[in-house]
């Protein structure tokens, strides 16, 4: 009986990183609109909206950055958004999607999210970005690449590498 409860569970642990991969390869999808790519910046703009001065600041200095050049930087999230689709799909070098992942909802959370903001009365929600990042912190620690994933193969032929992948399966 406990080990059909462990199998059962360790795949549900594979199938919810599969779930949050579907998820990232829509929302990567979207990424590769033009409308995203060619107004990359004003999409950083909305998280200003209702924001304390502070807030805006750091948003307007991000702002700063990217309007170098806001194909490139829109190219390149949706070239992460990708890659993080691909890895959670398919359970590939998990720790390091896992890892990026978590900084990349980090950065979205504090610019085009403004911190999860405005916090006013009758605020409803912090933003989706820093719960995304607790989710790639709980992939990591169930090493979900492992299940229903490739890291387990992976790990093997990665030697000392083997970090960036979910490890090694211990059964092998």
């Amino acid at each position: 009986m406990q080990t059909s409860f462990k199998n059962w569970h360790l795949q549900g642990i594979g199938l919810m990183r599969i779930a949050f991969g579907v998820i990232w390869a829509i929302d990567a999808q979207f990424k590769w609109q033009p409308d995203f790519l060619f107004h990359f910046t004003s999409f950083l703009a909305e998280g200003q909206d209702g924001q304390p001065d502070w807030i805006k600041a750091w948003i307007e200095g991000w702002i700063h950055i990217v309007s170098i050049s806001p194909v490139f930087f829109a190219v390149i999230v949706a070239l992460a958004e990708t890659a993080l689709a691909i890895s959670l799909l398919f359970g590939v070098m998990s720790n390091l999607a896992y890892f990026g992942g978590a900084l990349l909802t980090v950065v979205i959370w504090a610019t085009a999210e403004g911190f999860g903001g405005p916090y006013v009365a009758g605020s409803t929600d912090v933003g989706t970005g820093i719960i995304y990042t607790l989710v790639f912190a709980l992939l990591f620690f169930s090493r979900a690449g492992l299940h229903l994933g490739l890291d387990g193969k992976l790990g093997q032929r990665l030697g000392s590498y083997a970090w960036l992948a979910s490890g090694r399966d211990s059964k092998d």
